[in-house]
């Protein structure tokens, strides 16, 4: 098959640095550290915080307010304000501050959709966004992204990063659903009186200092310890349902999405984006990820219609299990569909009349050929075309190889595979087989551009390489021919 790799590789850069909170120990610790900062001399810690201002400045926008929030969430573990002048709290408040470098140790799994705002695109060419797996200190992942442009020869460049990076702190007047947060109370099975019991003190949309209230109000009357761990689950599902929102000031590229909750505070892994058109016409973008906590896996959700405020919840359903579910871009009759890998080996199909809610599902394919004999799953959302839907996969074969195949779809009903790929789309080439992982190509989500598929692929866990391939050549190996729409002059925005 012809597939055009693209001279651009994508790779992580050590300069690309957020600030974190630092807490060197507990309390008793933390007080011991504001006990000897207050006895540096006022000089000195003039001369010391100018020097700190002048030397990160430059490397963060508003040091001195990211100083002061570390600052005060410092102190507020503390649980008392000590007597300090507004110099003595912005250095302590360095003290408690470090920086974080994303993509130390890779910058992998991307996916690619289709960027909201088109205007002053050329004719022929298509803006993007393309979401990517960024890996630092700790191999702690975290979702970035990066804009740019698909040309009509087919030629992808990236729009220049600016020096900052930043991440979002969760919304604090986030409204839950009462009855959505009831239904995942009970497929948690931790659903009982005690949680009728606090449920009933709240609004059928409450916030999470009206939960806590709730809670604390319970509590005194209970005071048990079923219920102390009850509460413990209620207030992890809310934590783990929040929003976000970046400046409007700043661009996409500085945007980054890190771990917030405890259940993806070893990482937020393979986010895959998709472009998703409801009936009415609506477009919003949605993702699913893998948030993992260094024990297990938990599939969670991402909407959002601007890349800047962000909603994310959990998935919830008998059927949410293991990781790589990709949503179809649009429902497929009166359902939304998902491709999914339940079982860690297989390919399944997922419907349901509630986006967040997954309670059907379907086997629609098994490993079959060598090189997807240990597991296979997808490789992002399927791409809609007049013959069918076309799902790149990802197949492991021997020496724990990954290459990436596809498949092809019935177009009304996906559950049913038309035919499959003989041969892999994409193998490691000699340049891509060395990384952090050897010998892997995978990708979390491919562009149509036209005719063409736009193919962004992660190398060897590493780095991120694009390759272009036709849809009709695509057609015509999985067993079919592509319609005469296919052999069109690449439109406009298409995707």
């Amino acid at each position: 098959m012809n597939i055009t790799r693209l001279s651009l590789w994508l790779k992580g850069d050590p300069n690309r640095v957020i600030t974190q909170l630092f807490l060197p120990g507990g309390p008793s610790q933390i007080r011991a550290l504001i006990e000897r900062v207050r006895t540096i001399p006022t000089t000195v810690v003039t001369s010391m915080l100018a020097e700190l201002v002048a030397d990160y400045g430059p490397r963060h926008q508003d040091i001195r307010e990211t100083f002061r929030q570390n600052y005060a969430s410092a102190i507020a573990l503390v649980g008392e304000t000590p007597d300090a002048s507004e110099e003595y709290r912005m250095l302590l408040g360095a003290y408690f501050t470090k920086e974080y470098s994303l993509e130390s140790a890779a910058l992998f799994n991307p996916s690619m959709v289709l960027h909201p705002d088109q205007n002053g695109v050329a004719s022929g060419s298509a803006r993007f966004i393309m979401s990517l797996r960024a890996c630092g200190e700790g191999h702690i992942s975290c979702i970035e992204f990066r804009t740019g442009i698909v040309d009509a020869r087919l030629r992808v460049t990236i729009d220049p990063l600016t020096r900052f990076a930043f991440t979002a702190r969760p919304m604090d007047d986030v409204l839950y659903d009462k009855q959505s947060f009831f239904l995942k109370l009970v497929e948690m099975n931790v659903h009982n009186s005690y949680v009728e019991s606090v449920l009933f003190l709240l609004e059928d949309q409450f916030t999470m200092s009206e939960l806590n209230d709730a809670i604390e109000r319970q509590r005194l009357q209970e005071s048990v310890a079923p219920f102390n761990e009850l509460a413990d689950s209620m207030l992890w599902l809310a934590h783990s349902n929040y929003d976000l929102e970046f400046s409007s000031n700043s661009v996409l590229s500085e945007r980054v999405i890190f771990p917030v909750s405890d259940n993806e505070s070893r990482g937020i892994e393979d986010a895959r984006f998709v472009r998703f058109t409801h009936p009415n016409g609506s477009i919003a973008y949605y993702a699913t990820y893998s948030a993992y906590n260094g024990f297990r896996v938990l599939p969670q959700f991402i909407e959002t219609t601007d890349f800047r405020r962000f909603k994310m919840t959990t998935l919830n359903g008998k059927y949410v299990q293991n990781k790589g579910m990709a949503l179809f871009p649009r429902k497929v009759g009166d359902h939304f569909m998902m491709a999914a890998r339940l079982d860690g080996q297989n390919i399944y199909l997922l419907r349901t009349d509630n986006i967040h809610f997954w309670n059907d599902s379907r086997l629609i394919y098994e490993p079959r050929k060598p090189w997807e004999m240990v597991q296979v799953g997808n490789c992002g959302s399927p791409i809609e075309t007049d013959t069918g839907w076309i799902l790149l996969t990802h197949g492991v074969g021997p020496m724990r190889q990954y290459w990436i195949g596809a498949l092809l779809l019935d177009l009304e009903d996906p559950s049913r595979v038309i035919s499959q790929l003989n041969e892999p789309l994409l193998v490691p080439q000699s340049d891509e087989r060395d990384g952090y992982v050897p010998n892997v190509v995978y990708s979390c989500g491919a562009l149509r551009h036209g005719d063409h598929l736009i193919v962004p692929y992660a190398v060897s866990d590493s780095h991120t390489r694009v390759a272009t391939v036709s849809i009709a050549e695509v057609l015509e190996r999985l067993g079919t021919r592509a319609p005469k729409s296919h052999q069109l002059s690449i439109r406009r925005g298409s995707c």
